[in-house]
This record gives structure tokens, C-alpha cells and sequence, in this order.
């Protein structure tokens, strides 16, 4: 198998010890062998760390490290990516999946095209790990007009080449942290569909930030316009806006429920 080099793989977590295995289990069944795993505890009150022991000793690719506060996801990813060592930096939240694939096919696909940025289709599972027939895909080319539209990437799913991108660092906010991200890496590099399945997202989870309501989506998009990316008003308002109409699109364009169409 070719080497590609280094793979730096964030995962954030946060009181997943039911989840953590699993995920990490997914890490090592890749068909592609040279990677990190560097999780980054936000100080889990939880028996997290009990879960990764065994990993930690048997393999010495995953790493541990606990902040010193709970800080958030933005601050946890940040400081995971500060200890990344590869040429390459994938992302894996700690009760997601991948398929075994992934990494190989996806890093393939980089190289060929010579693209910096890429992600891939993804499915959802409950909180049981069972695939709930929804499947998220996106536009075949982000440019950075597009990546400011929407959020096309699902975090599970995104490589970016630090090499070309360097060291990235996001402000603190609470919610769309991993938006905050891409539209740092899009000012140096466009992003690229590889159409191909290759994540399983955890949806709907007890805890989890990523299920809230309308009315707390729309503040927490407008803060990301606002405080991390640091634009007036008036412009923060026009690309909430545009996320909306955008959100709306990809409902209708790049989300399809099988399970829905078979009833």
C-alpha cells in the first residue's frame, strides 16, 4: 500500500465512554496504517479515560491528553491540533464511525487531484449505532463562496493537508467550531466531494450540542459571523441568511432517506 505519509486524527471528546471504543476501534480497522489518534479530553466526569487505558497501552499511535478546564469543543479542537504531527489532518468526534476505507480511499483521492481539501458522504446511526437510512452528500466543488454559503462538509468526514494549510487555531465559540475551521482552510484551498460513503454520524444523542432548535441555530450562526470571523452587523446577518436558504437547498438536493422512500 502506498504511504501518503502522516495522519494527524482529532477527536475532541467529552463524556463518551459508552461511544469512545467503538470509535476508536473504527481508527484502527483503517486499511490505511499511518496515522496519530490524539484525543483531547474537555474533562470528562465520566470513566472516559478507563475506556482509552487499554488502547493507550497497547497502541502506541493513540495519545491522551485532558485540558487542564473544561473549555469546549473550539478550544479542545485547538489544542489537539497544536500536538498534530502529520501531513495530513483528519477529524473524528468521539461517538462517530468510519468506514475501514476510509482514510486509504480518501487520501488517494487527495493525492491523484492533487487537492488539499477534500470530504466524502456520510450516513447517520442512532444512539445505538443503527443506520437510520439517511445519507448527507454535497456539492462536487466548495470554492470559498460556496464554503461561506454553507457548511457543505460533515466534520467526520473532512482531511486537509496541513503542509499547504498550516496551523489552524478558531475562535471560541461554543457551536459551529468545525464551520469556523473550514472557512479558514477554504481562503488557501478549495474543497473536493469524493462521492463515496465513508462515515457513520451519530445522531441525536443525549448531551450532544449538535441537537438544538431554530430559534438557538440562528444565534449561534449569526455569533459565528460576528465573533469568529469578526464581520459588521449587516454582514453577519447576510450570511445567516444565506446559511438558511442554503440549509433549505441541501435538505432538498443532498440529503436522501432511504428509509423514508421504502415506507
Amino acid at each position: 500500500m502506498q504511504d501518503y505519509g502522516l495522519v494527524s486524527i482529532i477527536t475532541p471528546t467529552w463524556a463518551c465512554a459508552d461511544f469512545i471504543a467503538e470509535t476508536i476501534k473504527s481508527i484502527q480497522a483503517q486499511t490505511y496504517q499511518n496515522w496519530e489518534l490524539l484525543i483531547q479530553d474537555d474533562c470528562s466526569k465520566d470513566n472516559t479515560l478507563e475506556v482509552v487505558k487499554p488502547f493507550l497501552e497497547t497502541d502506541g499511535r493513540i495519545k491522551y491528553e485532558c485540558n487542564p478546564q473544561n473549555s469546549g469543543a473550539a478550544i479542545t479542537r485547538n489544542n489537539a491540533l497544536r500536538r498534530a504531527k502529520g501531513r495530513w489532518i483528519a477529524f473524528l468526534d468521539s461517538d462517530d464511525l468510519w468506514s475501514p476505507e476510509k482514510l486509504e480511499k480518501q487520501l488517494a483521492f487527495m493525492v491523484k487531484n492533487d487537492y488539499h481539501f477534500s470530504y466524502t458522504v456520510y450516513e447517520e446511526m442512532d444512539e445505538s449505532s443503527k443506520l437510520t437510512g439517511v445519507k448527507i452528500s454535497g456539492p462536487k466543488h466548495v470554492t470559498k463562496l460556496g464554503m461561506f454559503s454553507f457548511c457543505w462538509p460533515g466534520c467526520l468526514t473532512v482531511i486537509f493537508e496541513q503542509e499547504h494549510i498550516g496551523l489552524l487555531q478558531i475562535a471560541d465559540i461554543k457551536k459551529n467550531n468545525d464551520y469556523a475551521m473550514w472557512l479558514k482552510v477554504i481562503q488557501k484551498a478549495d474543497c473536493y466531494l469524493l462521492d463515496e460513503c465513508l462515515a457513520k454520524y451519530r445522531r441525536g444523542r443525549k448531551g450532544s450540542v449538535s441537537t438544538h432548535g431554530y430559534a438557538t441555530m440562528i444565534r449561534w450562526h449569526y455569533k459565528l459571523w460576528h465573533e469568529a470571523m469578526e464581520m459588521n452587523t449587516l454582514a453577519s446577518l447576510f450570511w445567516t441568511g444565506m446559511n438558511l436558504v442554503c440549509g433549505v437547498y441541501k435538505k432538498l438536493h443532498y440529503v436522501k432517506n432511504t428509509a423514508a422512500a421504502n415506507e
